[in-house]
């Protein structure tokens, strides 16, 4: 089933001399369960793709489609409601607000709906990121790879449609880094939860089941690894 279509997707900045191209006539589609590294170097439109995927910047032209919905046909507070419950979000720098502890970022998105977490899904999900004796910590009170759980944690909380990682252990050490990538897996295979993820790491994009790589803002190759 095809969770992502992305058609036709351009991003500029700028205008006359000074406009640049970041996305030139993107194409491609996700099905459920996948897990997508998309790699390309500095500057070749990467991040400016997760972006909008994620529904926080928007194309200049194309189409972004997931679960059979166009985000771009959705006004802001349709669009801030839909990215809160499909698509979860992973940053380097964690992004986790400070003056709330780990059970409060986990549960977020959930809050902001108005609703109540469903304590069994929360449990579970923290015993899988090994947070159990950390609930009550704030962010500062934690280690990066700590952080980076939560993240990883509030990113899953209302079970997305999409899961975006943007350079998810770039801020992290290399033993940390491996966990974190061994944690995405594991949600991926064992709830078929559908991961894309931008990064600089071959020995990530390794472990993906498909590798896009963007060069100067257009696909250069798509290449199923298994």
């Amino acid at each position: 089933m095809k969770i992502l279509e992305i058609k036709n997707l351009c991003k500029e900045y700028g205008k006359g001399e000074t406009k640049v191209d970041a996305l030139k006539d993107v194409s491609f589609e996700v099905e459920q369960g996948e897990f997508v590294a998309i790699v390309g170097p500095s500057g070749s439109g990467k991040s400016t793709l997760l972006h909008i995927l994620g529904g926080v910047d928007t194309p200049t032209s194309g189409e972004v489609i997931i679960s059979g919905t166009d985000i771009g046909k959705l006004n802001e507070n349709n669009l801030a409601i839909f990215r809160r419950r499909q698509i979860g979000l992973i940053y380097q720098f964690y992004n986790l607000i400070p003056i709330l502890n780990v059970e409060e970022n986990m549960t977020l998105p959930i809050l902001l709906d108005g609703k109540k977490p469903d304590k069994k899904l929360l449990k579970d999900l923290v015993e899988k990121l090994g947070l159990k004796d950390r609930l009550k910590h704030l962010p500062n009170q934690l280690s990066g790879g700590q952080q980076q759980r939560v993240s990883i944690g509030r990113a899953l909380i209302n079970h997305p449609a999409l899961l975006l990682a943007d350079e998810p252990t770039g801020n992290l050490d290399s033993k940390n880094s491996k966990e974190i990538i061994s944690l995405l897996r594991k949600f991926n295979r064992e709830n078929n939860q559908t991961v894309i993820i931008i990064t600089h790491d071959e020995r990530i994009a390794l472990s993906a089941d498909r590798v896009i790589t963007i060069e100067d803002g257009q696909i250069t190759k798509d290449e199923a690894r298994n």
